[in-house]
């Protein structure tokens, strides 16, 4: 069977090839460190050489994984969501959400701890971002509360609970001690989602 052509699927298979790569090489350690978003550095408190500019570590971050079990949860979670929302949004509109979300997810968890020096990595926080979309776009609005625009939020805030609580136990199960699997990331990620989803379905339909 073909896979299509995506950019779904073309970040998916990068970010494959990437960890993989960093793994048979015995790199993962280091890697972590040179492309992993470090909030100390982001402060300049601290610098390393040779290093990603730290300015870059949020897209480059997406590419470290810790382990086996966080890059499958990760891609698994991108293509199931990426897909029906590159479905709507299209190719161009989901890299840039993806993109917001790495920067905002470093963004937040560099606000929270702006001297931690442990490197957050995994593509999780700009993943968010995507599910945040996906959240918006397909979500199924129980009827919580007579506002149906609150509905889709607090459904929206059940994805993100499940979302962290699924990155927090594939952090303990694959043991990624010395990284930082962040929360504030991932809710800065979903909500850049959340925010972006209505205004990029309205620039990519603006002519029709």
């Amino acid at each position: 069977m073909r896979l299509p052509r995506t950019a779904t699927v073309t970040i998916t298979v990068v970010t494959a090839i990437a960890w993989l790569l960093t793994a048979l090489l015995g790199a993962d350690s280091r890697a972590a460190v040179i492309m992993g978003v470090i909030p100390a550095r982001l402060s300049g408190l601290i610098e390393l050489t040779p290093a990603v500019p730290a300015w870059l570590t949020p897209l480059t971050s997406t590419l470290v994984h810790g382990g086996g079990l966080h890059l499958a949860l990760n891609m698994l979670m991108l293509v199931w969501c990426g897909t029906q929302v590159e479905r709507i949004l299209g190719a161009g509109p989901l890299v840039f959400l993806y993109a917001v979300g790495a920067y905002t997810a470093a963004i937040a968890q560099w606000l929270v701890d702006p001297a931690s020096a442990t490197p957050m990595i995994g593509a999780s926080g700009a993943i968010s971002a995507i599910i945040g979309a996906f959240a918006l776009s397909f979500g199924q609005q129980k009827k919580i509360v007579s506002s149906a625009a609150l509905n889709r939020s607090l459904n929206a805030l059940w994805l993100l609970a499940a979302w962290v609580v699924l990155q927090v136990m594939t952090g303990l199960l694959a043991g990624t001690q010395g990284f930082l699997l962040a929360t504030p990331a991932h809710i800065g990620g979903f909500i850049a989602g959340l925010l972006l989803q209505r205004p990029l379905l309205i620039w990519r339909y603006r002519n029709a």
